[in-house]
């Protein structure tokens, strides 16, 4: 059985472990494979709040 650490393979739609795709096609790494298996999840979750704090500082709040 694999072990990490782990990957989510941006080409195949798949966690993978270290020898998976090229890292060009990954996110990660990521501890465990289900962390791995909500990558994208966490990259939007990330992504919203920045923008959030962008739109924060833009107004001076």
């Amino acid at each position: 059985m694999a072990q990490g650490p782990w990957f989510y393979c941006l080409k195949h739609h798949t966690v993978e472990d270290r020898d998976g795709c090229a890292e060009r096609h990954r996110l990660g790494p990521y501890a465990t494979r289900e962390e791995a298996e909500h990558a994208l999840q966490s990259v939007a979750e990330r992504e919203e709040q920045l923008n959030a704090e962008d739109r924060a500082w833009k107004d001076g709040d």
